[in-house]
């Protein structure tokens, strides 16, 4: 039996958990070597690569994120698995900050990058452009923003991956499994 690409009325497809998993992974790792990156001096001998590494990951970002968004628009999702009504509101308060910081963090990043005028080299392949600064001292200013909302994200995240234990190990439902579990195409 064939493995199901869209999601079900109770599972998530393999399209949508393959964006998921792929997605949450690199933005962690992202995090981790943006604070990495922030140790480093300008004699280090990774200076110029990991910062590199950083800016064309996150333009791959980009592109992920926007397929991410768009399948959610053409894919039906799940059944919301039931839950009082005032953590339903709050389950689809963070999913759609954990939507939306992405979009602000990869946005601050790039404004960091090309506040200087210079493109981003994505893995010098091929070359993103940059716009004209749009503010005075927009590299400073987009940088706070950057990693702010950036630790927000990655705590909300964190606050994510408890709440989905917590329903898999004291609620006892399957809203772990859903992200997890890929469906046969005949499951519904």
């Amino acid at each position: 039996m064939a493995l199901a690409l869209k999601d079900t009325p109770n599972s998530f497809g393999l399209g949508s958990m393959l964006l998921h998993w792929i997605i949450a992974l690199t933005i962690i790792g992202m995090y981790a070597l943006g604070l990495y990156i922030d140790t480093l001096t300008y004699y280090n001998p990774e200076y110029q690569t990991i910062p590199a590494w950083h800016k064309s990951i996150g333009m791959t970002l980009v592109l992920l994120i926007a397929l991410r968004i768009l399948w959610r628009v053409i894919n039906r999702t799940p059944k919301p698995i039931p839950q009082p009504k005032m953590l339903l509101s709050i389950t689809k308060a963070v999913h759609l900050l954990l939507y939306l910081l992405p979009v602000i963090t990869l946005a601050s990043g790039y404004m960091i990058s090309t506040a200087d005028g210079r493109p981003i080299s994505v893995f010098n392949w091929f070359d993103v452009p940059a716009l004209p600064a749009l503010i005075d001292n927009q590299e400073d200013l987009a940088g706070e923003v950057h990693y702010w909302v950036a630790t927000l994200m990655v705590s909300l995240a964190g606050l994510h991956a408890l709440a989905a234990l917590k329903h898999h190990y004291i609620n006892k439902d399957n809203t772990l499994i859903r992200m997890l579990r890929i469906p046969k195409e005949t499951d519904s």
